[in-house]
C-alpha cells in the first residue's frame, strides 16, 4: 500500500491550498484517513481525519472552521482543503490510513501507512 501525498506549496497568509493524498497498491480495507503535521522543530501533529465508510470527520482546535477533509472512496483519494491559512500552519503535512476501525483516530500511533510528506509553507 503506497500513500502519495501532494498539494503543498507557498502561500501568503490568509491564502488556500488544496492537499490529496491517492491510495495505491494492493487491495486495502480501510479503516479512517487522516492528516498529520510537524511544524519546523516541533513534534508530529494531528490535523483530521475521516472515517471512510461513514465519513465522520474530527478536526484539531487549530484548524476547526479553517479546513475541511474530504475523500472520494471510487477514487481512493483525500483531500484536505486548507483556508484562511496563518504562518503557524507552516509544516510537512502527511497523510495517514490504517485498516483499523477502533481506537483513538487521532492518535498517529494507530496508523500503518504514511505519504511521504508535502511542505506548506504560509507566509506572512
Amino acid at each position: 500500500v503506497q500513500l502519495q501525498a501532494s498539494g503543498g506549496g507557498l502561500v501568503q497568509a490568509g491564502g488556500s491550498l488544496r492537499l490529496s493524498c491517492e491510495v495505491s497498491g494492493r487491495t486495502f480495507t480501510h479503516g479512517p484517513m487522516a492528516w498529520f503535521r510537524r511544524p519546523p522543530g516541533k513534534g508530529r501533529e494531528f490535523v483530521s481525519y475521516i472515517t471512510w465508510t461513514l465519513g465522520r470527520t474530527d478536526y484539531a482546535e487549530s484548524v476547526k472552521g479553517r479546513f475541511t477533509i474530504s475523500r472520494d472512496n471510487a477514487k481512493n483519494t483525500m483531500w484536505l482543503q486548507m483556508n484562511a491559512l496563518k504562518p503557524e500552519d507552516t509544516a510537512v503535512y502527511y497523510c495517514a490510513a490504517t485498516t483499523r476501525n477502533w481506537g483513538d483516530y487521532s492518535d498517529y500511533s494507530i496508523y500503518d501507512h504514511w505519504g511521504q510528506g508535502t511542505q506548506v509553507t504560509v507566509s506572512s
